[in-house]
């Protein structure tokens, strides 16, 4: 058994855009917003206000397509809708480069 202390690296700088773990840490009980869309379509008021239970909307994504997943509006990942007990859950089939989510942000 070694008694002498471990070094950490040193935190990176901010320039550098890496993050230190210490730095992490106290992001991690940050609340977000993860929300899943289906799909979108454009219609005027008039369409809008004929809607009624029954009316069926075209969106424009294909059935079996992935969905587009969001934290907070910007896009992380794509995924399809599973059960999960008696729930829908989400399965990630593609999570969005970090450096493309960065600039999705911005």
């Amino acid at each position: 058994m070694n008694d002498t202390p471990t070094q950490e690296a040193p935190a990176a700088s901010s320039g550098s855009g890496k993050i230190s773990s210490e730095k992490l840490k106290i992001l991690e009980n940050i609340e977000v917003t993860l929300s899943i869309e289906v799909g979108r379509t454009d219609m005027t008021i008039r369409d809008l206000l004929r809607l009624n239970e029954g009316s069926v909307v075209e969106l424009d994504r294909l059935a079996g397509e992935p969905l587009d997943i969001y934290v907070n509006g910007a896009i992380i990942a794509r995924g399809e809708v599973v059960m999960v007990g008696e729930r829908y859950g989400i399965r990630f089939t593609d999570v969005v480069d970090p450096e493309e989510r960065a600039e999705s942000v911005q």
